[in-house]
């Protein structure tokens, strides 16, 4: 209760380090934010080429009848890619920030947030162009968007914990940055992302391997964005039940752990 009092007294210090954030994420690039774009453009191209041609990866056909792999792809891949830059991001918050961090007092967390925050932002743009994608194939998103900012602020909670844990840690241990890029590459494939969730089940994996496989929470994440804006349709309430407990138990989590560490990041920075 203490940390959200400080966060509350705080707000305008975060509004302004967020819009630093914002403003300073692509300053003096040619092309600006249309870069928020084109990365996730560029990369949902070569992931069709290679995986929806060469490999021939068959999307499902959803209940209205849309067959196409772009969209398959992108309903995850968004998702993904909020999650991503934000760890990585927050690796960086308090790095990047040690001067201000040792010459004043604030609630550090607000460092953390303010990516987060500034990384939402740009997510908000991508999901609203992926709609816009969705309709022109047909398919009336537009009833689901209410649901769809749900699933988005779970998203949020549950990367602005990760985000906290990470944050800090990486103060006192370098070496988490690079440990942290090879356990994106293996949880990415571990996401059905590239390929529909069918392809697990049908798979002559163990029964316990499969289990292990659907505790992944990015596995109900990214199920859910794809019932809302493919399918069309409400996701299993147990699936969204799961992401929101782990979505709120990985805040307190981050936030326990953050308050732990935060008396020595001065001294270690």
């Amino acid at each position: 209760m203490n940390v959200l009092a400080d966060l509350s007294q705080s707000r305008d210090l975060l509004v302004n380090l967020t819009l630093r954030e914002l403003r300073g994420k692509y300053k003096r690039s040619v092309l600006g934010w249309s870069w928020s774009l084109l990365n996730p453009l560029a990369t949902m191209i070569i992931f069709s080429l290679v995986f929806g041609r060469l490999l021939k990866i068959e999307p499902p056909t959803s209940p209205d009848g849309l067959k196409n792999y772009p969209a398959f792809l992108l309903c995850g891949l968004l998702a993904w890619n909020f999650l991503s830059n934000t760890m990585n991001g927050s690796m960086m918050a308090l790095l990047g920030n040690a001067g201000l961090i040792k010459k004043v007092y604030f609630p550090r967390q607000i460092l953390v947030l303010a990516t987060v925050l500034a990384l939402d932002w740009s997510f908000v743009i991508e999901v609203g162009l992926l709609l816009v994608f969705l309709l022109i194939l047909g398919n009336m998103v537009l009833p689901w968007i209410p649901a769809v900012l749900v699933a988005m602020v779970l998203l949020t909670i549950f990367v602005t914990g990760v985000g906290l844990i990470l944050s800090v840690l990486n103060v006192y241990f370098r070496d988490l940055q690079y440990l942290v890029g090879i356990g994106l590459q293996l949880w990415f494939y571990a996401t059905p992302i590239i390929y529909p969730i069918s392809k697990v089940q049908d798979s002559s994996l163990p029964d316990w391997a499969q289990t292990l496989y659907k505790m992944n929470p990015m596995v109900g994440f990214v199920d859910i964005f794809r019932d809302l804006l493919y399918n069309l349709q409400f996701p299993d309430w147990w699936q969204v039940l799961y992401v929101t407990v782990w979505s709120v138990g990985i805040l307190f989590i981050g936030m326990a752990v953050f308050r732990k560490f935060e008396p020595r990041l001065a001294e270690e920075l």
